[in-house]
């Protein structure tokens, strides 16, 4: 990318500075043109273009064929989505979209927060109605972490009451996690995208990298607590509840701590998460020899324990990575 030095000039009581003519021409301005000039958090300037392609609305038209698979329409979508279109349609060609096809549609686009149904006849038009401008990144993985961190909670006191019963609850709030982690990665592509939005955001590139990376580490950490939920089960051996009950508020701070260290960029929090690490790690070795020693008596028993091992292991790591992500 191109870069240039300017000297500033004083004409009367303003100071002055020219802009490139290879920028001018490129984005077809002219003398008189207005340009928006944004000052950024940093005290940085960022100048834009009036007309700029970032400003207009962004359309696509996705085909309907009668018979064809509906996964690939709404994978369609959810891609245009993520993309940053603010409005989609649905066209079909010389036909009607079938009633069953429209409700699978209309059950699909339920996961994508911000896109609602404005038309519906021969044709199915969704726009995104929120302005990103209003949004976040920090504050949409904060709720993110929210419904993660209850989800882990509730599993946890499934497994301190040696109840099964906890899968389907998670499974609801695992669809809540998809949905805020949609509209996370759509407004980091959005900003990586528009410098402008960027700029709004107060989002580097380094930190856009980085939300991108935090918001698929608390989204692999959802399925793995919906993992954990179905490894639940009655155990006879008070030991391993005990044991588990004692990792899992490891776990559970381990979350807080990366999270906010992470929000914060506050490296010596992020250190912190790494230490309680090898704590767990301790608690999980206990757990495993409980577990050796068991297993000649209950080997069913001995795999179910080393499957909520693997997962509450799985779960720790995404917090130690997201730990990671604090720059020294």
């Amino acid at each position: 990318m191109p870069r240039y030095a300017r000297r500033l000039q004083q004409i009367g009581s303003s100071i002055l500075i020219s802009l490139p003519s290879e920028w001018i021409k490129s984005n077809n301005l002219k003398k008189g043109s207005i340009v928006p000039v944004d000052v950024n958090r940093d005290n940085t300037l960022s100048i834009f273009p009036s007309e700029s392609e970032a400003e207009r609305t962004k359309e696509v038209t996705i085909q309907y064929l009668p018979g064809s698979p509906m996964e690939s329409l709404v994978n369609q979508v959810y891609g245009a989505y993520l993309l940053g279109y603010d409005l989609i349609r649905v066209k079909a060609t010389n036909t009607s979209i079938s009633y069953e096809d429209a409700e699978r549609f209309k059950r699909a686009m339920r996961k994508l927060v911000g896109l609602e149904i404005v038309e519906e006849d021969r044709k199915i038009i969704t726009q995104f109605l929120l302005d990103p401008n209003t949004l976040g990144a920090e504050r949409i993985l904060r709720r993110l972490n929210s419904i993660v961190a209850g989800m882990f909670r509730e599993t946890m006191d499934a497994i301190r009451a040696k109840e099964n019963t906890v899968r389907r609850s998670v499974d609801a709030r695992d669809d809540e996690v998809d949905r805020q982690y949609f509209l996370l990665v759509r407004l980091i592509r959005s900003a990586m995208m528009d410098q402008k939005l960027a700029g709004k955001l107060n989002l580097s590139n380094i930190d856009i990298l980085d939300y991108r990376i935090a918001a698929n580490l608390l989204e692999s950490a959802g399925d793995y607590i919906v993992d954990l939920a179905s490894s639940v089960q009655d155990f006879s051996h008070i030991d391993f509840v005990d044991r588990f009950a004692q990792a899992g508020e490891l776990v559970e701070r381990m979350q807080e701590k990366a999270v906010a260290a992470f929000a914060t960029k506050n490296r010596s929090e992020s250190l912190t998460v790494l230490g309680m690490y090898g704590d767990f790690g301790k608690v999980m070795d206990a757990v495993k020899e409980l577990s050796a020693a068991d297993r000649r008596k209950n080997p069913a028993s001995t795999i179910a324990v080393l499957n909520l091992a693997y997962a509450m292991d799985r779960i720790a790591k995404c917090w130690v990575d997201v730990a990671d992500l604090v720059k020294p």
